[in-house]
Order: structure tokens, then C-alpha cells, then sequence
């Protein structure tokens, strides 16, 4: 309770900074739903990827491709905690187990729900699902917009970053990496 306190004061003295008047009706109660709000956004810090991949695994004979594609995400970059709004990519090629294809997406918000920065996410799913997965190879592309880039500094409305992760037969074979970047090329700036 005393950090929930603790949190809301923060916000109480943001809001005064910036100019507002914290007894106005509307700003009443902001100081609770943005407690409440953080609290979800940042819900990954109290999550571990290894638990989520290793309660779904089964055991299977595939040793193709498995994509999940287009995976919707929000975070906040740890410069300006301003959000981060993009679709993650994930590959991974199966060495006798596969996981749950929910999973993958919960993997991605794992790492999205924390202060972040788009090239050390895009890293940290690669390495947790190489991990814990331990498949052939596994590829992670991230296609984000930045609002720090947007909404302030540069002000570069619409613009894209990409960034890639490859582990494995992604890393060491032109054709399996290739094969990806096909299959997610045509969801790249959407």
C-alpha cells in the first residue's frame, strides 16, 4: 500500500509541474489509473519466459518452419518512457518439441511490458525462445514506430525501425534465413 501511495504522489507532482490543477475534477482520480495502467505496462518484470515456453511444450516429428507473424505489441522506450507501438515476427525451426503457438506471443509481451529499448527486446525473445525452446534456429524481426521519435525530438511521424535477431540455422544457413524474410516481408510497414 505505502508504494501504490508512494507511485500516485509521483504522479500528483508530475501533473503539478506541468502546470495542472490536481483537484480538478477530471485529475482526481488520474493518479490511480495511471498507477493502475503502469502496472499492466509493465507487468513483464513479473513475468519469466522459461515458465511460459516449458509449460507448452509437446513433443513433435515437424522439423519445418513455424512462423507466428504480426504480432501486436506496445512498450516504452527507457529513454523517455514515451510507447513504443510495432508487430514482432518470430521463427523458430523444431528440434523434436514445439510450444504452444500462444505462447510465442506471451513470450513477446514478456519483454514489451518492460522499459525498453527495440534492439535489446528483439535480442531477448530470440535468446529466451532459443533457450528454452532449444530449437534448430529461431529468428525474431521487430517493425516498430517510436513516439519519441514522433511525438517529440526528430518528429518524424510514421517512420519504422527494424531490427532482427537470428540464432541458429537462421544464422548459419542463406537459405532458412531468406525463407524468413520472405515470409514476413510482406507484413514489414504495415
Amino acid at each position: 500500500m505505502a508504494k501504490e501511495v508512494e507511485f500516485e504522489n509521483a504522479v500528483k507532482t508530475i501533473l503539478t509541474h506541468i502546470g495542472e490543477d490536481i483537484t480538478r475534477e477530471g485529475l482526481i482520480d488520474t493518479p490511480s489509473r495511471v498507477r493502475k495502467a503502469f502496472e499492466f505496462m509493465c507487468s513483464g518484470y513479473n513475468q519469466n519466459p522459461k515458465e511460459i515456453i516449458e509449460k507448452a511444450l509437446f513433443t513433435s516429428t515437424n522439423d519445418e518452419m513455424v512462423v507466428v507473424k504480426d504480432i501486436e505489441f506496445y512498450s516504452f522506450c527507457e529513454h523517455h518512457m514515451l510507447p513504443i507501438i510495432g508487430k514482432a515476427h518470430v521463427a523458430y525451426i523444431p528440434n523434436g518439441k514445439v510450444v504452444g503457438l500462444s505462447k510465442i506471443p506471451r513470450v513477446v509481451d514478456v519483454f514489451a511490458r518492460r522499459l525498453q529499448i527495440q534492439e535489446q527486446m528483439t535480442e531477448q525473445i530470440c535468446d529466451a525462445l532459443n533457450e528454452y525452446l532449444k530449437p534448430k534456429g529461431v529468428a525474431v524481426m521487430i517493425d516498430a514506430r517510436h513516439m519519441c521519435m514522433e511525438m517529440r525530438g526528430v518528429e518524424k511521424i510514421c517512420s519504422t525501425t527494424v531490427t532482427s535477431a537470428l540464432r541458429g540455422l537462421f544464422k548459419s544457413n542463406k537459405k532458412t534465413k531468406d525463407e524468413f524474410l520472405s515470409i514476413v516481408s510482406n507484413s514489414l510497414h504495415k
